[in-house]
């Protein structure tokens, strides 16, 4: 008798598990719809780079300072480096792009843009620009 209680709990902690999953898929799902994809206007900061090198050394930094510690990387201290590393005009400005529409960037920056979760920063990628990393600030509709 004592071993079909304990497989009754096995079986019970089971399912209890797979509620748990298919409640936080659909959460996932729901925060989909809600933010990423939809939103109309996104507020961004970015480090713009002709070169992959260079791109590669500024996120690394951003990588050793924040990211490898599974830290967001805070807006002023992503400033500095798109004030030290980013040859778009915005990097005087800490690479403060300000809120913009959809429709309004190139293709593969707008994407990272629009996806890219608020508050957190991207993987480097390139565009016709250049190469880049976005750090989202915010969303609207």
């Amino acid at each position: 008798m004592g071993k079909d209680s304990k497989s009754a709990g096995k079986g019970k902690a089971k399912a209890a598990g797979g509620s748990d999953d298919a409640g936080s898929k659909g959460k996932a799902k729901g925060g989909k719809s809600d933010g990423l994809g939809t939103c109309t206007y996104v507020k961004a900061r970015h480090v713009l780079c002709e070169k992959q090198g260079k791109i590669n050394e500024a996120y690394k930094k951003l990588q050793d300072g924040w990211l490898s510690n599974g830290d967001k990387v805070p807006p002023a201290e992503f400033a500095k480096i798109a004030a030290e590393y980013s040859e778009c005009p915005s990097g005087k400005k800490g690479g403060d792009l300000g809120w913009f529409p959809r429709g309004k960037m190139a293709g593969p920056f707008q994407e990272v843009a629009f996806n890219t979760p608020v508050g957190v920063t991207s993987a480097p990628f390139k565009s016709t620009h250049g190469y880049h990393i976005i750090l989202s600030e915010g969303r609207k509709n």
